[in-house]
């Protein structure tokens, strides 16, 4: 346990530059200066469900680590729109127990049952139907307003590979990822 303390620190000392610059890249002062307000998942998610369902598009900043590399917890914002039809590696928010919310991306479809899984998520799964899926990311939105789109060819590359990684890879990754933010 020891060496792997020695490891992040020294990780997170040599990485110090990067972290420092992102962190100015990312700061927006306009955001900064507005009071944030928080409701539980359970209310916030369930509003969100009725106005997804009622045709509207509706824009949520991203809570919790579980979709690293692609989300970041508070920095980032999902746009949810309606949809007609999913498929494997679209990034979803379902309702996989009674007032229990994900957003995480679709790794396989049998007919109407779905699999999901975190991007950050090196095991652990989710199941769920059609029936629970409430709505589609279709745009991701970076702060200062730099919008990537669900459908961009170059995005679905990247989310393609990242899934095809080996788990020690990937871990290796989020791990340096985690220590550079």
């Amino acid at each position: 346990m020891e060496i792997k303390n020695y490891i992040k620190r020294a990780a997170r000392w040599l990485l110090t530059p990067w972290r420092r610059a992102k962190a100015q890249r990312y700061a927006d002062p306009e955001q900064d200066s507005l009071q944030r307000k928080e409701l539980p998942n359970e209310a916030l998610l369930t509003l969100v469900s009725q106005y997804v369902a009622g045709g509207e598009r509706v824009v949520i900043s991203v809570k919790g680590y579980s979709m690293r590399p692609f989300l970041e917890h508070l920095r980032d914002k999902v746009e949810l729109s309606p949809w007609t039809d999913v498929r494997v590696g679209d990034a979803v928010l379902a309702e996989i127990a009674a007032g229990h919310f994900v957003l995480h991306r679709i790794i396989r479809r049998d007919g109407d049952r779905l699999t999901l899984k975190g991007d950050g998520n090196l095991r652990g799964e989710e199941h769920c139907t059609l029936a629970d899926v409430r709505g589609v990311v279709t745009k991701y939105i970076r702060p200062g307003g730099h919008i990537l789109l669900a459908s961009d060819p170059q995005l679905k590359r990247k989310i393609k590979f990242w899934g095809k990684l080996p788990v020690g890879l990937r871990r290796a990754y989020l791990f340096i990822y985690k220590q550079t933010i």
